[in-house]
Order: C-alpha cells, then structure tokens, then sequence
C-alpha cells in the first residue's frame, strides 16, 4: 500500500489507505504501508494504523526506497546501517493528485515490471489532466460542458482580455478549476468578474494550466467503473453537497451534511444512460482497473455531461467509489480482492507481448 504523496490531497489519501487496510484479508495478504511525505520522502511504516490518518505515522518510519530493477521487486530500507528488503507481489497506491494519480508513480511499477491497481502510466497522466482528457472525449463525441483554458502566465499579462473571454464564451456563473488536481481543491465558483480573477488566481497556486467551465444548473451524479477488458459499472449515486457545490469541505470538513443518494433517484433509462456512458468514457481514456466517472445531469433539460474521470478515487468510509459498489452487490472486502486481481490480470497480458 502506498500513501501520502505531495499533493493538496495528501490528507484525504492517509484517510483512504487507512479504509482500505481496515477491511483486507489479513490472512490473504501481508500488508507493507509505504508512506511519501508532503515533502516527497519515501518511508516504511509497519506501525498501528490509526497513526496514519492522525498524520504521525512520520515520527516510526523508516526511510525507503523502490528499486526500479525489474530482478528486485521490494522494498529496500536501511536503519542502523543495515540493509532489509521487503519483497512485493503487487502495488497498491493510494495516491490522489499529482505526483501519484498521474502516471509518476505508475512508471515506477512498470519499470519494476510488478502488478499495480489502477490504470496505466498514459491513462493515469490523461485522466488526471482534465484539460486533454476533455479534449480527447469531446472529439470521441461524448458530451461535456462548454469550457475555456487559460494559463499561469498569461494572468498578470492579460487578465481583462481572460475577463471579457469567459463573459462572451461562457458567461456568468462559471467553474474555476486547476486542471491537474482533484477532490475539489482550488475549485471556484464565479458570479462576476471580480469573483473570476480571485479564482483564477487561486486555482493558480495550485496549476500552471486553468480551467474554466460553464455553468450548468446540474445534479452531481457519480457511476464506478471496475475492470479491464470488459469493464463494469455500478448503479450511479448522487451528492447533494452542503454547500454551493461539492467542494472539499463539503466532502471531507462537513461530515453528515452533505448527502449521498444511493443509489440516485433516477429513471432506469437515465441509469442505462449513465452506465453507457461511464463505461464508453472509460474505454475511449483507455483505463483498466477502476476509475470513478462523475456526470453532471442538467435540472432543466435532463441532460447528462461527463464532467471528468478520477483514475484512483476515494476510499474513505465516505467514499462513494466503493459505496457505490455495494449498493450493486459487491462488498468493500470484495471490491479490493478484484481490484488486486484485475492488476495481476493486466500484468500477465503485458508480459505475454514480445518486446521489440
């Protein structure tokens, strides 16, 4: 298991790892937690638990590293100058955001040649940039928001050129967003042109590329996706956030108050619509594995957008990736043995083709 990471979501991925560590198989699995500190340190922790979602895990670690030789497969530390290896069968990160989610540490597994959950390097890197991902499902004509793309650079050179851009595109109210992060961090609502710098520049501190979408008076609708070759989709479950939109106090500070409907109340031809969407996404981003795939649903015009793909979701308790698959019957316990077997299942596939 592998936790922490650098990202702003560093927090939530301490609380996803301790989730997913409480309901393994003990006796199935011989558990080795691998920490990245926020300052990218890599460390062994072989302590209890609790002390990884408190943030003092840090304090009993052992510094680590993995070896990319493909003939080593473990975890190497060294303490008291002696040398100790942990062998491995099979990674599991639990990193969200950038240097995690992104296909960094994915390059790592591949260069070790060892089974990991989750996407690949191409998929991980695409799904984490919202700005090609976009891209790339709008010219396989799937449907997303109207959206505009700005850079870091260009703020202090042309901020009332980016202004008067989004007010003839998109318009008021509109989403700021950094590209590459996830779990809302640095996400804004605009309602006028003040109100769209002070986002801009926010989501700024946290990306080079920005993101600005059009505003759709839309219900928040999550499918889970799991698989490789024949992947599957869950019943869809919706959030009503409690707040304006489902930012990270909604998901993570405001405990009860937001509220996830499980599964959504929708038609059964808007549920088939959704699947058939969740899983074409996830085809044409080319994922495995798993992924979470968040639609917004227009209140108006019944529409359905794809908003993004998230390549390692949630694994919190409140986490809908695996709540939703327990409302179409598969437990959280089940859903990391396949998750874990959909990873060796890819590896074999890979090994099987010639190298050039």
């Amino acid at each position: 298991m592998i936790f922490g990471g650098q990202s702003g979501e560093h927090e939530v991925s301490l609380m996803s790892c301790v989730s997913v560590i409480q309901v393994m198989d003990k006796i199935k699995y011989d558990i080795i937690p691998i920490g990245i500190t926020k300052a990218g340190n890599w460390k062994l922790f072989l302590g209890d638990i609790s002390k990884i979602e408190n943030g003092s895990w840090e304090d009993e670690a052992i510094p680590a590293l993995l070896s990319p030789d493909p003939s080593c497969k473990c975890v190497i530390t060294l303490k008291d100058g002696m040398e100790s290896r942990y062998y491995l069968d099979v990674v599991f990160p639990v990193l969200h955001g950038p240097r995690g989610e992104d296909g960094t540490v994915q390059s790592l597994f591949e260069l070790m040649n060892i089974p990991y959950v989750s996407c690949g390097v191409t998929s991980s890197a695409i799904c984490m940039d919202k700005v090609f991902s976009k891209k790339i499902l709008e010219q396989s004509g799937l449907p997303i928001v109207d959206y505009k793309v700005f850079y870091k650079r260009e703020l202090l050179a042309r901020m009332p050129e980016i202004i008067s851009e989004v007010e003839e595109f998109l318009g008021y109210p509109c989403f700021v967003k950094p590209a590459n992060l996830g779990s809302s961090v640095g996400i804004s609502k605009a309602g006028s042109p003040s109100e769209l710098e002070s986002a801009m520049r926010l989501a700024a501190q946290y990306d080079t590329k920005i993101l600005v979408e059009r505003f759709i008076d839309a219900r928040e609708i999550e499918c889970a996706v799991l698989g490789n070759d024949e992947p599957k989709a869950s019943l869809p479950g919706e959030i009503i956030p409690s707040r304006d939109f489902y930012d990270y106090t909604a998901k993570y500070l405001d405990g009860d108050k937001s509220k996830l409907l499980l599964p959504a109340p929708v038609s059964r031809k808007d549920i088939t619509r959704i699947q058939e969407l969740a899983i074409k996404a996830f085809k044409t981003l080319d994922c495995s594995g798993m992924a979470r795939v968040d639609f917004l649903m227009s209140k108006v015009s019944g529409n359905i957008y794809i908003n993004e793909l998230n390549t390692i979701p949630g694994f919190t308790r409140i986490s809908m990736y695996p709540k939703m698959w327990e409302i179409s019957g598969l437990s959280y316990k089940d859903l990391i043995d396949k998750l874990i077997n959909l990873a060796f299942e890819r590896h074999r596939q890979k090994n099987e083709l010639t190298l050039a």
